[in-house]
């Protein structure tokens, strides 16, 4: 019956209960959802980083060097020649590079030349056609497959750049050879194909570059390169040798995407102190509420105890009525982080092709289901305490 009495006294005070589920729905929805985005976007940026010790490129932010080279999601610091970068890879300390060539894409979607080392590294596997031999063929990651609508054996042609508005390389087509099962990483927004096909494309824009083409002795270029270390010696050493000697950048991405989330996290603590303010005063809602509804039914009450009901009783019934109100709006909020996480998630996958639609509760939210009950039990229990203050027979005679 305690339960029956709470719910119905909620109801009649729609306004007030409304607005009491609203505001902790709007705290709880906040705190989750950055909870969400930040635990999510932190382990897509490390699983994308892992095994990468070194990114060399062209001078310029190290940090832009990391996001348009690691994440694809910048653009890049410019080009340099595959050969500086390959006598890098000669020093005893590397154990391994992987060229990086782009500068074209298919709506939206970055077009990289690289070698199968890149497969290799982020551990992909064929899920249908096959991997990329001759000129002008690509492999497409899943995502890129699905919302490109491509298949194995389609031809298409790039838009020179990373705007799909670019001007398009319509004289030569990709043919699509290969479509990668889905790897959560981002080589499923990507369009994977040889150096050589890049080269070609671009070598042939002009009758100047034909030229350029047939000239045994031609620099090729890259955009930059990923470097593997064989031991930790070649990380102490190695990318304050690159940036001081040579022309080239080194950033270390676990270094970079650390800065990176230092900076998000000052916006993101800043957001978190917001939430909570708002539940707070969500609380403070919940207690104004239950306060005033105390003094409208000193009368009802006085009577339910005059008819035998302890103030124990009526102590736990406006009690439960605090923490039914923190369980709406926490349902409520995390109902809506959701709802938050999954345009957001849309968001980034149309504008930066990456996916953050992981909805599981986090272990983070058990700790705000428990601080939603506090704050509901805290704010109900104050004026409940009123009811052991109440008169009986000066109330009944009162009213």
């Amino acid at each position: 019956m305690l339960f029956k009495i709470s719910w119905k006294n909620i109801l009649y005070k729609k306004l007030n209960s409304f607005l009491c589920i609203l505001l902790m729905t709007l705290g709880i929805a906040m705190i989750s959802l950055l909870m969400l985005l930040g635990k999510q976007l932190q382990d897509k940026f490390a699983k994308n980083i892992s095994g990468i010790d070194l990114v060399v490129g062209a001078k310029g932010s190290p940090l832009q060097l990391i996001l348009s080279s690691v994440y694809q999601i910048d653009n890049p610091t410019g080009n340099v020649y595959l050969d500086d970068v390959a006598a890098i890879a000669q020093n005893p300390l590397v154990k391994e590079m992987i060229p990086l060539s782009m500068g074209d894409n298919y709506q939206g979607f970055r077009i990289i030349g690289t070698n199968k080392k890149y497969f290799e590294h982020f551990k992909t596997k064929i899920a249908s056609g096959k991997m990329f031999k001759g000129n002008l063929e690509v492999v497409l990651g899943a995502s890129t497959a699905q919302n490109a609508n491509l298949k194995v054996g389609d031809t298409f042609a790039s838009s020179h750049g990373l705007d799909s508005e670019g001007e398009k390389h319509a004289e030569n087509n990709y043919k699509v050879v290969g479509i990668l099962e889905y790897n959560n990483s981002v080589v499923d927004n990507l369009i994977l194909t040889s150096l050589n096909s890049v080269w070609n494309i671009h070598e042939h824009k002009d009758e100047h570059h034909e030229e350029e083409a047939a000239d045994s002795t031609i620099k090729r270029e890259i955009t930059s390169a990923i470097i593997k270390f064989r031991s930790p010696m070649g990380m102490m050493t190695m990318p304050r040798n690159i940036n001081q000697n040579s022309k080239l950048q080194a950033a270390v991405p676990a270094i970079e995407v650390n800065r990176l989330f230092e900076l998000l996290g000052i916006g993101i603590e800043g957001l978190q102190f917001l939430a909570a303010v708002i539940m707070l005063i969500s609380g403070i809602s919940v207690f104004v509420s239950l306060y005033n509804s105390l003094k409208e039914r000193k009368y009802e009450m006085a009577l339910m105890l005059s008819m035998g009901a302890s103030r124990t009783r009526l102590f736990l019934m406006l009690l439960l009525e605090g923490i039914i109100l923190s369980l709406l709006g926490f349902i409520a909020g995390i109902a809506l982080s959701r709802i938050g996480i999954y345009l957001i998630s849309n968001a980034l996958s149309k504008k930066f092709h990456f996916d953050v639609s992981q909805f599981s509760l986090q272990t983070g939210e058990i700790y705000l289901f428990v601080g939603a009950l506090l704050v509901g039990i805290l704010a109900a229990a104050i004026p409940s305490i009123g009811i052991y203050r109440i008169n009986i027979s000066k109330t009944l005679a009162t009213e």
